[in-house]
């Protein structure tokens, strides 16, 4: 836009450089730094010279065939982020559903919505403390509700059992989680037209078909975001089981983030296998939210755009 000469157009880059520069400072170089570091032999406190290995792809060999521990982390991760976000999903959407049905109207809607987002708010490690003094042994509020109710006779040590570790961690993760998802989902349902759900009011359709006919179908979109960045950060889940159980018991939480923060800051302070660990991941996140850009993709804009084209070219041909 000119005005008077004036240039308006500059004052556009002018604010956007600060964010740019924050990018560039705090994220992409540590970025592309952690994958120079992956094919060296960069380890220990003391600083030494680095150098790169003469097998540059050691690392991520060593990593990926030879590290047991590794594989078991990222084992951990998968069922952990199924294990909550399965059910988180599945309660997001019914919530979703109850909130933005016309027909009910629901009443204070405000409040459930604060109180179900809330758990998001609390920090990790008051959310550790808490839990970890939930199922503490054998005195803890768990053990004590369950023998009363006459389900265990005697204390269980929930903690120390890698099943139920694993289970608490992806509850936590869940009850976290699911009223941000909420928020997501119903922001999602106020922006598609009103004009199609009256549209199936006066054609008859019930709650469920227009929900799953007119609302999950308008929220692809939505739901890819979701997916995309609940794969993202599940793959990246790291204070919960640090700061709950310290991935223990017996690895059984340790998550392929707090396998980096091992390796990287712990022991030998192997920073090389930390970053080459870190770019798997990076790798794997990269595949799967391709994955999912492909499988949800909007088929019918496609097909739309490759008869556009074949047509274009037919017509081309023609000499039209």
């Amino acid at each position: 836009m000119r005005r008077k000469g004036v240039s308006y157009s500059k004052f556009g880059y002018i604010f956007s450089f600060p964010f740019v520069l924050a990018f560039l400072v705090f994220s992409l170089y540590p970025v592309l730094y952690t994958a120079v570091i992956g094919f060296t032999d960069m380890k220990g406190v003391i600083p030494k010279p680095i150098h790169i290995l003469d097998n540059p792809f050691q690392n991520f060999k060593d990593l990926i065939f030879d590290n047991v521990s590794f594989r078991e982390s990222f084992t951990n991760t998968f069922i952990i982020w199924i294990a909550n976000f399965i059910p988180q999903i599945v309660l997001a959407l019914l919530l979703t559903a109850w909130f933005t049905n016309q027909r009910l109207k629901v009443r204070g809607q405000g409040v459930f919505k604060v109180l179900l987002y809330m758990p998001n708010i609390i920090t990790a490690s008051t959310i550790a403390v808490l839990f970890n003094s939930l199922f503490s042994y054998p005195m803890g509020p768990i053990n004590t509700l369950f023998e009363s109710l006459g389900w265990i006779d005697n204390p269980v040590n929930f903690l120390q059992d890698k099943t139920t570790a694993r289970g608490i961690v992806a509850f936590i993760q869940f009850w976290m989680w699911y009223g941000n998802t909420m928020i997501i989902l119903i922001a999602g349902v106020m922006g598609i037209n009103p004009a199609l759900f009256e549209a199936a009011a006066i054609d008859g359709a019930n709650g469920f078909q227009t929900f799953f006919r007119i609302t999950l179908p308008s929220l692809k979109t939505i739901m890819l975001y979701t997916l995309i960045t609940s794969t993202i950060g599940g793959l990246q889940l790291f204070d919960i089981p640090q700061l709950f159980l310290g991935g223990g018991p017996d690895g059984a939480t340790q998550t392929t983030s707090v396998f980096i923060y091992g390796q990287a800051f712990k022991g030998s302070y192997m920073f090389n296998r930390a970053a080459a660990a870190s770019m798997v991941m990076f790798v794997i996140a990269a595949i799967l939210s391709g994955l999912l850009f492909y499988l949800m993709r909007d088929r019918d804009a496609a097909k739309l755009k490759k008869t556009q084209k074949k047509l274009a070219t037919q017509a081309k041909a023609r000499g039209l």
